[in-house]
């Protein structure tokens, strides 16, 4: 029927159809297509990014130091709001007293966190019964240095996951047995299916595997380790992997689409710290690591669609 109509069409007709012809097919109607062509093509990207954006959860958020920005670090009222926040695991440090006990303190010192002077080490239990915990802007508040059985108390009674970092001395030299008593605490709580011990020291991770071979561990791998040993994160992430680690924390500042893929094909968790910006957070997400340690775990947990 078309052919029959086009073929009784009078002059005038067809030269106008050829005319509207040469229109659609010019260089004009080319670039018109190329540009409509572009932006179907950017839509579909950008609608893309956006599914993987809003797909999932997102990482894991461990409050880092108990969420140190927010409060003390490393005291019980930071682990208590972490908890009430809804953070998915706590983050923490542990040194051993003159006494023998495990605290939760991150330096070796008491000065820079506390209302005390003087190695944790040669801290007796009243000496540190009376210092203070000091806020993020240096002034005292009422909280004191917890022991590690009281934040493991406090883990126990909820359902957060707990990441112990297994501190050194001041002379960088491991305190003899910590590690044990660290595996010890953890297995009288029933933590220890939700524990990862932390450390930057291969051989206090090795030891801790030789007492607890089912324990999961986490190297911990800074700029400063790298420049020293001369290798690259995707190296780190691999000899992690070699030595038997279950997980890797690298400083966020390292961690690329390489050093995920490297996670990955490892086989082991990778953890990225400390996330506070939001910028740095998205990134993290956009990127896929499974766990972010973070001193604003509100910030995480908004960004991440969970508050």
């Amino acid at each position: 029927m078309d052919r029959q109509r086009r073929a009784g069409d009078a002059p005038g007709d067809r030269s106008r159809r050829g005319r509207a012809d040469q229109r659609s097919s010019g260089p004009r109607a080319a670039r018109a297509r190329a540009g409509v062509i572009r932006r179907v093509a950017i839509a579909g990207v950008l609608l893309a990014l956006a599914s993987s954006a809003s797909a999932g959860p997102g990482p894991l958020i461990a409050a880092h130091r108990g969420g140190a920005r927010l409060w003390p670090e490393n005291s019980l009222a930071a682990f208590r709001g972490a908890i009430a926040l809804g953070v998915d695991a706590l983050e923490f440090d542990v040194h051993l007293t003159a006494s023998g006990e495990p605290v939760v303190i991150h330096d070796p010192t008491l000065d820079r966190t506390t209302t005390a002077r003087g190695l944790v080490l040669e801290a007796t239990r009243d000496a540190l019964s009376t210092a203070r915990l000091r806020d993020a802007t240096g002034a005292p508040t009422d909280e004191r240095v917890p022991t590690l059985a009281q934040v493991l108390d406090l883990a126990a009674s909820s359902k957060v996951d707990v990441l112990p970092e297994i501190k050194p001395q001041v002379n960088g030299a491991p305190y003899g047995g910590l590690e044990v008593l660290v595996l010890e605490a953890l297995a009288a709580r029933g933590l220890s299916p939700r524990a990862v011990v932390q450390s930057f020291d291969p051989a206090t991770l090795a030891r801790v595997r030789a007492r607890t071979p089912s324990a999961r561990t986490m190297l911990l791998v800074s700029r400063t380790r790298l420049g020293v040993e001369g290798i690259s994160a995707v190296d780190a992430v691999r000899r992690a992997a070699g030595v038997g680690t279950t997980d890797v924390g690298i400083d966020h500042h390292l961690v690329d689409a390489r050093v995920v893929a490297a996670a990955r094909a490892a086989r082991v968790r990778l953890s990225a710290w400390t996330v506070n910006a939001e910028a740095d957070l998205l990134r993290m997400r956009t990127l896929g690591v499974d766990v972010v340690m973070t001193d604003r775990p509100d910030l995480a947990l908004r960004l991440f669609g969970r508050r």
